[in-house]
């Protein structure tokens, strides 16, 4: 499996902590939108898309299941994150 594509959307709401909406192409074959960038005390990292479930919770609706394919989802996310701190930063209304 390979990333063959990362669209990054930033976010800057005053007080949030999610920074940006990521959508990865795998194989350019297979997408998954929805993933969150978020900043923590330690760093940026990325969440993925979930859903609420009955007891109040969450369950993630798509999810790496090792380590190193996590890896790799965070590394091409971040990349394109960081280069898009070029471009103008996304405003939402509050």
């Amino acid at each position: 499996m390979k990333i063959t594509s990362v669209n990054v959307r930033k976010i800057n709401k005053e007080g949030s902590r999610m920074k940006g909406i990521a959508s990865v192409v795998l194989d350019d074959s297979f997408i998954v939108h929805d993933i969150r960038i978020i900043e923590k005390d330690n760093g940026l990292f990325i969440a993925m898309p979930n859903r609420k479930i009955a007891n109040g919770g969450f369950r993630d609706v798509a999810h790496p299941i090792n380590h190193e394919t996590r890896a790799m989802f965070e590394d091409a996310i971040l990349d394109a994150y960081d280069k898009a701190e070029e471009e103008p930063v996304e405003k939402e209304d509050a």
